[in-house]
């Protein structure tokens, strides 16, 4: 399995953007591309609905090394051998949630400011997403942070993290000059005409340094 350290490019199969029956598909696109983290976001489907979506996509990114996260739900990790859990500001604190997964995890946590990112570092999460940069339509209600603190951002904080919200091919060269060294994509690459393609340009884009 990739560890979070070689992990740049995360990609989230969000059923706001996917039919169920598109999950195994657009899964085997986004590996094909290059994908290196993948989250399973199912708000407002049930249990049985999330278990049978996270187990179509498994058996891929096990085959591929690439390690799957699923949103809001650590206690889904006790029915499906996902690698993690990613968790909000307002669901549950990194250490619950590793207890309600019954199992030894990975545990990300949702950032908007330094002082939050501090918090979830001293918590014991395993990585941060960050943002939203821009707005999205992803969270529409969300306020974005913008560029301007990235770069103290990873100055301050000893965790890989996500830059999130907005990003797609057309600012991702914005975002890393501003010091950013890891994104997490939805909507840019769901809705692209070609999923493997749009990965493959972002991978590219994003990796100047070799990424591994």
């Amino acid at each position: 399995m990739k560890p979070i350290s070689h992990c740049f490019l995360y990609g989230i199969v969000d059923l706001g953007y996917l039919a169920p029956d598109q999950v195994s598909r657009v899964t085997d696109q986004l590996l094909e591309g290059g994908i290196d983290m993948l989250q399973l976001r199912a708000k407002g489907h049930s249990n049985p609905q999330i278990l049978k979506c996270a187990d179509f996509m498994l058996p891929l990114t096990r085959m591929a090394g690439v390690p799957l996260i699923l949103n809001d739900h650590p206690d889904l990790l006790r029915e499906v051998a996902a690698e993690g859990c990613h968790v909000g500001q307002e669901d549950y604190g990194v250490a619950e949630a590793r207890d309600l997964a019954g199992r030894d995890c990975l545990v990300g946590k949702s950032t908007h400011t330094l002082a939050q990112a501090l918090a979830a570092e001293r918590e014991g999460a395993d990585y941060l997403g960050f943002g939203p940069l821009f707005p999205t339509a992803t969270k529409p209600t969300a306020i974005a942070v913008g560029l301007a603190g990235i770069r103290a951002l990873h100055e301050q904080v000893n965790l890989p993290i996500y830059c999130i919200g907005g990003v797609k091919l057309g600012n991702i060269g914005e975002i890393v000059s501003a010091g950013a060294k890891r994104v997490c994509i939805v909507s840019d690459l769901l809705l692209a005409a070609d999923v493997t393609k749009r990965t493959a340009e972002i991978k590219s884009a994003l990796c100047i340094d070799p990424c591994s």
